[in-house]
Formats: C-alpha cells, structure tokens, sequence
C-alpha cells in the first residue's frame, strides 16, 4: 500500500534545491529546468502540453499589482494562503495567491506543497479549471493565476451576490462535471482534486465555472487504486466517509465532494448548516432525495422557475455521488453524461455496481451502511468541533 512518503516522489527532483524560500537566481533556473525536463512530455488530452507559457514574476511586480498586499485587495484566506487580486502593467487582472508561512520547521513541507501544487496546475489546461498566468519564489512562495470576475458559486447561492437562475446552475453544475471527469479521466496521470467546495468553484465572465485551488490536489499513478492520506485535510461537510475514516483518497473522493456541491446547487445551503446543529447538508437532504421530493428540496429562491425533469435528474445524479459506499458512485464521466441526458440513472448505477472499489481488507465498504456512515458523520462532526 502506496502511503503519503511515497506520494512526495514526484516533486522531489525539484524541492532538493530549495533549502527556505528565499532562492538565488542559480537556483531557480535549474529548479525550472527540472519541472521542464520532467514534465515538458506531459500529456493532458490527445496533445502533448506545449512549453510552458507562465511568467517568473519578481516579488516587486506582485507588490506593485496588488498595492503590497493591501488588506483592500484581499480576495480571500485560508489556512495556508491569501489570495490578492492583482493588475499587470499590460491592465491584466491575475489573483495572487500568496502562501502563508507558520515556522520554519514547516518550510520543507511548505515548499513541497508549493511545488507540488505548480506542477499540477501549470499541466492543466481545460476551460473549466483555473489558469495559471506564473509564480514568484522571491520573498515567498506565490501563484499568479487569471481572475474570475464573478467570484465563487458559494458567494451566490449562500452569500450577498443573490441567488443564481436555474439554467446557470446547470451550467455550473455540467461545468463541473466537465472538469473533474478531465482531471480524473483525459489527463496521461489522473489529478485528485481532494478540496472540491462550492468556494473552490469560481466563474468567468460568462459564468463559466472554474476549478481552483489544486493546494490539496495528488498525481494518482495509474497503477495505484488509490492513496492513503495522513493527516486528512479538506472540508467538513464534502469529506467522503472512506477518506474521513481511514485516509482512503481517489477519484470517487472527488465524486462524493461533488454531489455535496450538487447539493448546494439545488438547495441553496450550506455544506454544513450555520447555527448550533451544524446539521450536514448530505443528512438533511437524504430524506428528500430518497422520496424524489423537489418541492421541500429546491432552493426557496428559484420558486417553480426550474425544469423538473432537469431538477429531477440533477436530485438523482446527487443521490448516487453522495453514496457512502465508493463503488456505488458513479464516475465524473459518467456524471457528465447523466447531465448531457445521454444514458439513463438505472444504467449508470448497474455500472458502479459492477465495479468493486478493491479497499483495505480492515474496511471492506460494501458492508458499510448508511447507518454507519450517519454515526461516523456524527463522530466526525464533534471532532471537528472540539
């Protein structure tokens, strides 16, 4: 079984020259060159990735573009990073991710983490993922990627930006689907993306979404059947039951963390309710799902402006990603053909159902019930808010 030592392989030809973060010009050349040489061959779809277009930035040109980090120009934060909203001289927009240090104990693992990330999203190259524009090792470790001007589908389905109309929602929702069935399906080395929110999903002008922040994202070597992660990290309220509880991490990871998204699309809630029952939105919304209930499920913003059929479809495809046994969920690419109305739940479902997750033998999923998945929900839940 492939632990998380072992997952560090692939930046480790990179991060032995890089001792803090400060890097000499030397440095960062032959840093460059190594990504370059390793992954100038990467396939992701029919063509292989052309030399990679994104920048060196000084740490003097983020300052300028984003005002020196002005609490202004904040866009957002979270535990490990700050994301800046930023112009170019040429009147480019970028979002400037800008990763936060804790100690220096932590600064190897930090940079790996950094590298780690770069070398993901500088391979990625689909509309429905974020772009990078480059990154600076000058002064700390930092992302340039291209703004999305319209913010997170979080800020509009739960925030102050209104409500979203039912045709967008699909669109993002199909979006979406595009997206993770790219990174878990087209790309040469499947990409698990372990962070899919409502917040990591971010829309262009055309209210296209995006798939943003890969800090958490893993190469899953075509071999492996998955990996096993410690420490878990992600968000509570998308963390699928097999990787809260035993670190088990893979595509179908991705595939409960979309249903929970799904979830949100339909019903305007929180992942995880605010107020004191911090209530999961995949508790909430199985009785519904389970009785084909649209009318008590969807968004009290949408009214009856929905097609049924599209909501139905959208309630059972949400149901079978949420499915506390792996197997049993479907494929992204699956989903996105669900979405397109090009096969049927029924079928989708006999497809899973034949294809057994090989797991741990301690964790054999296929007996594992919903029952236990809502006890271990619960227990996780209280950890978490100890």
């Amino acid at each position: 079984m492939k632990r998380k030592s072992g997952v560090r392989r692939l930046s480790t030809t990179t991060i032995n020259l890089l001792s803090n973060y400060d890097l000499s010009a030397k440095s960062l050349r032959k840093k460059l060159a190594r990504i370059r040489s390793a992954e100038d061959s990467f396939d992701c779809g029919l063509l292989s990735a052309a030399k990679p277009s994104w920048r060196n930035f000084k740490y003097s040109e983020l300052a300028v573009a984003t005002d020196h980090f002005s609490p202004g120009r904040l866009l957002g934060k979270g535990g490990h990073a700050e994301v800046y909203k930023g112009c170019l001289p040429d009147g480019t927009i970028v979002a400037v991710k800008r990763l936060t240090k804790k100690g220096e104990t932590e600064d190897e693992e930090r940079t790996a983490d950094f590298l780690s990330e770069l070398g993901i999203i500088a391979h990625v190259d689909h509309p429905n993922t974020a772009s990078l524009v480059g990154f600076s090792v000058e002064g700390g470790l930092y992302l340039v990627l291209k703004f999305a001007p319209n913010g997170s589908i979080e800020s509009y389905l739960q925030g102050s930006l209104g409500g979203l109309d039912w045709t967008t929602r699909l669109k993002v929702a199909l979006g979406v689907a595009e997206g993770l069935s790219y990174l878990h399906h087209t790309c040469q080395r499947r990409i698990i993306h372990r962070d899919i929110k409502a917040s990591n999903i971010l829309l262009a002008e055309d209210y296209e979404p995006l798939i943003s922040d890969f800090g958490l994202a893993k190469w899953l070597p075509e071999k492996w059947l998955h990996h096993v992660v410690y420490p878990i990290e992600g968000t509570f309220g998308y963390l699928a039951p097999e990787y809260f509880m035993h670190g088990i991490a893979d595509e179908k990871t991705d595939v409960f963390a979309y249903g929970v998204v799904l979830l949100e699309i339909i019903t305007g809630r929180h992942a995880v309710a605010v107020g004191s029952n911090r209530q999961s939105l995949v508790m909430w919304a199985k009785p519904f799902l389970d009785s084909s209930n649209m009318k008590e499920i969807a968004d009290p913003n949408l009214g009856e402006n929905y097609d049924t059929e599209e909501m139905r479809r959208m309630m059972a495809i949400a149901s079978m990603c949420i499915h506390h046994t792996p197997s049993k969920r479907p494929f992204m690419n699956e989903v996105v053909e669900l979405l397109q109305g090009e096969d049927g739940a029924e079928q989708i479902k006999e497809k899973s159902n034949s294809q057994r997750s090989i797991m741990l033998d301690a964790c054999d999923l296929e007996d594992y019930t919903s029952s236990n998945y809502l006890q271990d929900l619960n227990r996780h839940k209280e950890l978490v808010m100890e």
